[in-house]
């Protein structure tokens, strides 16, 4: 984090350029719009906004080349959490220079997300030589990247990594940042193999941290949790601080199952970067799992404070925290934050979670009529097939079910979870831990094993037909697979392929009915499971089918 300016740099030029100042003292904006216009910014291009709310709808109307941010805003968001916005909602793009302002010279007092830092930090009082020299050296950098945003903001990521390879060529200054760009927006578009290879050149000439991060990250992604966790320690060996490794080691470790260290790796990330709404979250969850109450009640309500103001925050804080509360035998305040949740939060999913929850406190502060009344009420939202809800709304609901003694209904949404995502190994490893807190852990191994099972031979049955020519018969085997495992992401693809074979084996002639069909699946499974690279593959080929049947 650097905060001081070092070296020369090349001369500004500030006339063409936007700017934005974010200040919620009228002096201290009026300060930094004089230092713009005595850097030659032109008054019109100069926009300021007193807070946050003002700020967001500002970047949301304005494409700005320059944001200057204080950190401390008084009320409201504070600048970290602006600029977390910004780049979640996609306001600014690589080429926008975001400079955070701030009278803190320590490191933990501006430090947020790692994955939305500021281009650079400037030190209060700013001056114009400061400023000149910064923004020279940032839009020094920031130029290589103008015209590969502006395909990126217009969501052609092909083109975007074309311009990368174009740069590449030539661009030796930025050839670093460059590669690592392309690497994310491979990892973006879900073409995960590309991303490898990339990753795997650069650190044939070098061992760069972020490209064995990369690697890692993939392997996490492919299902290769053992050696994610190899690379990632030897990054940690030599950067203890970064932030993205320590997150990614905890989710390898949870995926081997190894909890108490993926405690541990969270824990180090928490110091490191303690006003992170999502990393206190993650922290908190893990120490609730290895009971570690209080651990688990700081990190939850920290992330709900943090995230007060935040883009990023989670309704899970406030679910974990209330969790946390009934097991350190405090139904009254669980209650209360539940309450708390559902003032923040609408949505089904959300208040079906939430219902469960409620549902727990009062099996476990000793009210089985009130947890009876609940589950049969969430049994009867499930059964009638209208409520929607996701994997972690679905198992705690499995939990208050067996919690009060209606183990057929939580089998059933057990093994219906595992069927969709038999792939899923945290999922299994969460399935699993639900039947042995109810005391049926061998049967419910039993019961995820023969679920998963089940599934694996559904997804395949389609594609080993069309391997034999039996394009109906695997058209009408994936749609039964559909049918029984609506969200299962590979059940999807694989209706896509087998219906792109059908479509491919019709003579030049395309069914529209198929077209519209594999068309609804792709969309379905990309709603899932953004950014698979299947997703990308499979609308290729069927845009191929479209352009060979038009021509």
């Amino acid at each position: 984090m650097t905060f001081e300016p070092t070296g020369s740099a090349p001369e500004a030029d500030f006339s063409s350029k936007t700017f934005l100042i974010v200040d919620d003292f009228q002096g201290m904006r009026t300060i930094l719009r004089d230092i713009l216009r005595s850097c030659g910014a032109n008054a019109k291009n100069i926009s300021t906004a007193g807070h946050g709310t003002e700020a967001i709808n500002l970047l949301s109307s304005t494409r700005f080349d320059v944001v200057l941010c204080d950190f401390n805003l008084g009320e409201g968001k504070n600048g970290q959490q602006i600029l977390e916005e910004a780049k979640v909602r996609q306001l600014v793009g690589p080429a926008c220079a975001w400079i955070m302002v701030t009278a803190e010279k320590t490191a933990d007092a501006v430090s947020g997300a790692a994955e939305f830092q500021p281009d650079t930090y400037l030190l209060k009082p700013i001056t114009e030589t400061i400023l000149r020299q910064r923004l020279a050296r940032i839009w020094a950098k920031k130029e290589a990247f103008t015209e590969i945003d502006r395909a990126v903001r217009a969501g052609n990521h092909a083109k975007a990594i074309a311009l990368c390879d174009q740069r590449l060529a030539f661009d030796k200054a930025n050839f670093t940042d460059l590669l690592r760009t392309k690497c994310d927006l491979l990892l973006a578009s879900g073409d995960l193999a590309r991303a490898r290879q990339t990753y795997e050149t650069v650190l044939a000439s070098r061992q760069i941290p972020w490209a064995k991060v990369g690697v890692a990250k993939i392997l996490l992604q492919t299902g290769d949790p053992a050696k994610a966790r190899t690379l990632l320690e030897e990054v940690l060996r030599d950067n203890g601080a970064y932030l993205e490794a320590h997150d990614l080691l905890a989710k390898a470790l949870q995926a081997l199952g190894e909890f108490e260290a993926a405690g541990q790796a969270l824990e180090r990330a928490v110091r490191l970067s303690p006003n992170s709404v999502v990393r206190q979250k993650n922290f908190g969850e893990m120490a609730l799992k290895l009971g570690q109450l209080d651990h688990a009640e700081r990190a939850f309500r920290k992330s709900v404070t943090l995230g007060e103001h935040s883009v990023l925050k989670t309704p899970d804080a406030y679910l974990g925290l209330a969790k946390t509360c009934s097991a350190k035998e405090s139904p009254e305040e669980a209650l209360r934050v539940l309450g708390e949740l559902g003032k923040r939060f609408d949505g089904e999913t959300v208040q079906l979670q939430a219902m469960a929850v409620e549902g727990i406190v009062h099996h476990q502060s000793g009210n089985p009529e009130k947890a009876q009344q609940i589950a049969e009420e969430l049994g009867r939202k499930l059964a009638d097939g209208n409520t929607k809800t996701d994997s972690q709304g679905t198992l705690e609901v499995a939990r208050l079910l067996l919690a009060t003694g209606n183990k057929e209904s939580a089998v059933a949404l057990l093994q219906n979870e595992v069927q969709n995502s038999p792939d899923n190994a945290a999922l299994l490893t969460e399935v699993k831990e639900i039947f042995t807190h109810a005391e049926m852990g061998e049967e419910g191994a039993q019961l995820v094993e023969a679920s998963r099972a089940e599934a694996v031979e559904m997804m395949n049955r389609g594609v080993m037909l069309v391997r034999n020519g039996q394009h109906d018969e695997a058209i009408a085997a994936m749609r039964m697979a559909r049918e029984a495992m609506p969200k299962n992401v590979r059940v999807l693809f694989n209706l896509v392929y087998v219906l792109i074979a059908k479509l491919q084996n019709g003579a030049g002639t395309l069914d529209d009915m198929l077209l519209a069909e594999a068309r609804a699946s792709l969309d379905a499974a990309q709603q899932l499971a953004p950014g698979e690279a299947r997703h990308a593959q499979l609308s290729a080929s069927l845009n191929a089918l479209t352009r060979t049947a038009g021509a």
